[in-house]
């Protein structure tokens, strides 16, 4: 597999290796050893899956408060939506800076979130399947979120009136909520 920085510390892309022919394509969709190999040592304890029917879903943005918080390996394996993750790590070079990638059942990316970040996707097809392993089962109690829109933040969505659930059109702003997250280097 290939790893990529993103240019915030601890965020990387995966790209694993896929194997195709005119059958189709075989892949190995997690490895702990090459994970380990590449410096990626998480120890997994769940598996999650959504999908989202309409085009502009917008999933986002969440996390998890300390003491669960949650490192998450994300990927999809159908249709294609635009996944970002932003930097809530007060005192990091990057606080408050977000990354977005588009995933794909066509590109295989996969997208590695360390504890403290906020994540969130949008669908960009009809039909989009998402897949995440995180290091630490959800935690009712502790979860969180910031609003998509923050302008704070001022994530680029490619969608400009997304579908969101009730629990997303509330989430609060950064400067209304504050971040439970502190940067270690």
């Amino acid at each position: 597999m290939d790893v990529s920085q993103t240019g915030i510390p601890g965020l990387v892309v995966v790209k694993p290796r896929v194997f195709g022919d005119s059958r189709g394509f075989f892949l190995e969709t997690y490895s702990r050893k090459a994970f380990a190999a590449a410096g990626l040592d998480y120890d997994f304890v769940q598996d999650n899956q959504a999908r989202s029917g309409p085009r502009g879903v917008l999933r986002g943005l969440h996390y998890q408060r300390p003491p669960t918080t949650q490192a998450k390996l994300v990927w999809v394996t159908r249709g294609a939506v635009y996944d970002v993750a932003v930097d809530l790590r007060v005192g990091s070079p990057t606080y408050k800076k977000w990354f977005g990638i588009e995933l794909s059942e066509d590109n295989f990316l996969r997208l590695m979130v360390p504890r403290g970040f906020a994540h969130g996707y949008v669908t960009l097809t009809e039909d989009a399947e998402f897949l995440y392993k995180v290091d630490a089962p959800y935690s009712p109690a502790d979860d969180a979120g910031l609003a998509w829109n923050d302008p704070e933040i001022s994530v680029a969505w490619p969608v400009a009136d997304p579908v969101l659930s009730e629990k997303d059109a509330r989430q609060p702003l950064l400067a209304a909520s504050g971040s439970p997250f502190a940067w270690n280097g």
